[in-house]
């Protein structure tokens, strides 16, 4: 944080020589945030400068801003749920500004195939947890093979609403940062993984979703059908090389391929 005349503001900054992917995604996010509707729960981006090879961002500080709690409280979790609520009203179709931002739809870059190459013995390298249940590939691929007609749509997403990509103010409003890469799709779709934190937290996860605005009209196998997607691509990632510009990433990534899994898993009653 730094005050001055202005008043209070966030700042962060990063080196583009020393780590150029978060270099890129910070110019993304000033480009993103400039397009988010006001309506958007979202700190204001105020201004960027690139100086000496460093990139800064300032944006509006949320006052006494703080992470949610972990584990989840659930006053917590309403005021981040309702927050992602309000955006996504917003973002049910996306903006006239969105049209330089350059979205594109969700998967447009890449498949979410994992289980299924594993299933067919095409990704070998990777070690997976001894507690994952090899003998569900079958079904697992099923499912995940159902994620792009169970996702689609037009709205623009967040694309990766995390617990520590939320802030709660001193009045216990939430507000979403870090909007990097947004691409289009279902709305729901943004829950998937916050709620798969929250059922590892003890929170019944699948009546939360119900509950939400953004899951109306979504059946059991759209919701199986995203989490087998997620479980998949995140496990399978958690196994690779460390990387360089972020050294918890794959302890991150495996993290997040077992709250979705167990989520999967509990809701398909098999045992882990």
């Amino acid at each position: 944080m730094i005050t001055g005349t202005g008043g209070t503001q966030f700042v962060k900054a990063v080196n583009s020589a020393d780590f150029a992917h978060i270099a890129d995604c910070y110019r993304r996010e000033a480009e993103v945030n400039q397009a988010l509707p006001q309506a958007v729960p979202a700190p204001q981006h105020r201004w960027s400068e690139e100086l000496d090879g460093w990139v800064i961002l300032g944006f509006d500080a949320i006052e006494s801003g703080r992470m949610p709690s972990s584990p989840w409280r659930t006053e917590e979790l309403s005021a981040s749920l309702d927050a992602y609520a309000t955006a996504a009203e917003a973002l049910s179709t996306p903006p006239a500004a969105f049209q330089q931002v350059g979205l594109k739809p969700l998967g447009e870059d890449g498949d979410f195939d994992d289980w299924r190459l594993l299933a067919a013995g095409a990704t070998s390298a990777a070690v997976l947890p001894t507690w994952v249940p090899t003998g569900r590939l079958a079904p697992l691929a099923e499912l995940e093979s159902q994620w792009r007609q169970a996702v689609a749509g037009d709205a623009v997403l967040h694309h990766d609403l995390r617990q520590d990509n939320i802030l709660v103010d001193a009045n216990g409003s939430a507000w979403i940062c870090d909007w990097n890469w947004p691409c289009l799709g279902a709305s729901w779709f943004d829950l998937v993984l916050l709620l798969a934190t929250a059922h590892a937290d003890g929170h019944d996860a699948t009546t939360v979703f119900r509950n939400h605005p953004t899951a109306r009209g979504v059946d059991n196998g759209q919701l199986d059908a995203a989490l087998a997607a997620l479980s998949g691509f995140f496990l399978v990632s958690g196994s690779q090389p460390p990387a360089d510009w972020s050294p918890y990433l794959r302890q991150h990534q495996t993290w997040c391929g077992e709250v979705t899994l167990r989520w999967l898993a509990a809701r398909r009653k098999w045992l882990l």
